[in-house]
């Protein structure tokens, strides 16, 4: 950029600076700090476009369309961050549902184990417990043929208290 650009950039600068600054507050709802970020986006593209300018429009009309330009790009971006943001937070929520439902069937069993008869309860707790068929047998004095009866009739039993819930 030569000596006359550079002189060029100031000017515009200097007397465009509240145009943009204003125009950027108006599109940030007076959010000053993004304002001055966004002005200076603006004065970069400014910059990094003034040679290519060809007084086509006026300088205060080209800044301005810059600085819409920029504030529609940044609200456009910041919207799909939202949206993503909104998915990440959908998706989080269905983890916790999942999570919440795969829990949910222990509360619905351990409700329904309620509702059964104390051996039964006995039964079903120690096969939650990982304790062997055989010894469950031997604490309840019954042989394993018949636990395994018992066991079949507290799964139906059970099935169908978790079923009418």
């Amino acid at each position: 950029m030569n000596p006359s650009q550079k002189t060029n950039f100031d000017f515009l600068y200097q007397s465009h600076y509240p145009m943009v600054m204003q125009l950027c507050m108006g599109f940030m709802k007076g959010d000053q700090d993004q304002a001055k970020d966004l002005t200076q986006e603006v004065f970069i593209q400014v910059w990094n476009n003034l040679g290519k300018f060809r007084q086509d429009a006026t300088p205060k009309t080209w800044i301005y369309r810059i600085t819409v330009n920029t504030c529609l790009n940044f609200l456009k971006k910041q919207k799909n961050k939202d949206q993503k943001l909104g998915e990440i937070m959908r998706d989080q929520e269905t983890t916790e549902e999942i999570e919440f439902t795969e829990t949910d069937p222990s509360k619905m069993l351990f409700e329904a184990m309620g509702k059964l008869s104390e051996i039964d309860r006995l039964v079903t707790g120690l096969l939650l417990d990982d304790v062997p068929q055989e010894e469950i047998a031997t604490i309840l004095g019954i042989t394993e043929g018949n636990l395994r009866v018992k066991i079949h009739r507290i799964k139906l039993r059970l099935k169908k208290l978790i079923d009418h819930e």
